[in-house]
């Protein structure tokens, strides 16, 4: 046990060290040069980039660290040791892409020299503009790909990148308006921050597009792509549905005893939650296993337990 609690560690570290790095090279390279600025403090960081030439990294962590400590005194220890290594190693990772690459575009449209009508700049290293034809479409969804990819896997080693989210959990704390809809309002907020900086309606659009990609990336990343549903299954012929499933399907589920909101009768219900293949097989069959069940299927976002996904053991 003790073996496979270090390797999950080391896991887990390996992943937190791999996101943080796939965060810079998706804001850096990507994000930055668009000036797009879908939430976070990182969002932030690319507009006072673009505006006043400030280093990402230098900006990412001069807004992060007293945000981790003011949510540790209004919120209680909720940041472990983990989340404090990501709020570390994402901007000594864009320092270094800063330093090396600088902040050029990788998906571009080729360099502009003198019509810059249509075009967007970027800083230089040597802190010159340079201009370039941007494919927005394009750069926005591998952005929104590279960061879900990044901050799922972030997610899946236990950690969480800071920033913005803190600003949402203390509001949280003193409105107790909904988490989900606090980070969604502060990230467009910052988003928005691009349409008065650059006066560019595309931007905070695409920063919006940007962040609902990447919202759906991280959903497959820790959640993966198996998709299951619970089905509900209201029998009178309860024997011959328990068998299909048990031996048939080779899955269980629970009987649960009821009775009907008309007439008061009772009736058997089965709960049973299965893949995408075994729910068909169990629909086909049921017409002629019971032609007067009804069956009430709902989407399952997380199965765990046995035959499912394990249980976190942390």
């Amino acid at each position: 046990m003790n073996n496979e609690k270090l390797k999950q560690q080391i896991l887990s570290y390996a992943l937190l060290v791999l996101g943080s790095a796939l965060f810079a090279i998706g804001d850096v390279m990507f994000v930055n040069p668009y000036h797009l600025a879908p939430g976070g403090v990182y969002g932030l960081a690319n507009v006072f980039n673009a505006l006043w030439g400030w280093k990402i990294s230098v900006s990412g962590i001069a807004m992060d660290i007293p945000l981790l400590i003011i949510g540790t005194i209004i919120l209680g220890p909720k940041f472990g040791i983990k989340t404090i290594i990501s709020v570390i190693l994402i901007p000594v990772f864009t320092y270094i892409l800063e330093s090396t690459w600088g902040y050029a575009p990788v998906i571009h449209g080729g360099s502009v020299v003198a019509d810059t009508q249509s075009a967007l700049y970027y800083i230089a290293k040597d802190g010159s503009q340079s201009w370039f034809m941007p494919d927005m479409v394009l750069n926005t969804i591998v952005s929104g790909l590279i960061y879900g990819v990044a901050i799922g896997v972030i997610f899946r080693a236990g950690a969480t990148s800071g920033g913005s989210d803190i600003i949402s959990m203390i509001i949280h704390k003193y409105t107790k308006i909904s988490l989900g809809t606090l980070v969604m309002v502060v990230d467009s907020l910052i988003s928005l921050t691009t349409l008065i900086a650059f006066e560019d309606i595309r931007l905070p659009i695409y920063s919006i597009l940007l962040i609902y990609i990447e919202g759906k990336v991280i959903d497959l990343v820790v959640e993966g792509v198996k998709s299951y549903k619970t089905a509900f299954v209201v029998t009178d012929k309860i024997e011959e549905v328990r068998n299909f499933i048990l031996k048939d399907l080779d899955r269980s589920g629970t009987v649960f005893t009821g009775s009907g909101l008309y007439q008061g009768a009772e009736r058997k219900m089965i709960y049973v939650t299965l893949n995408r293949s075994d729910l068909v097989k169990l629909k086909a069959n049921l017409r002629f296993l019971d032609p007067n069940a009804f069956v009430n299927v709902i989407e399952s976002s997380e199965i765990m337990g046995n035959g499912f996904k394990a249980l976190p053991t942390e």
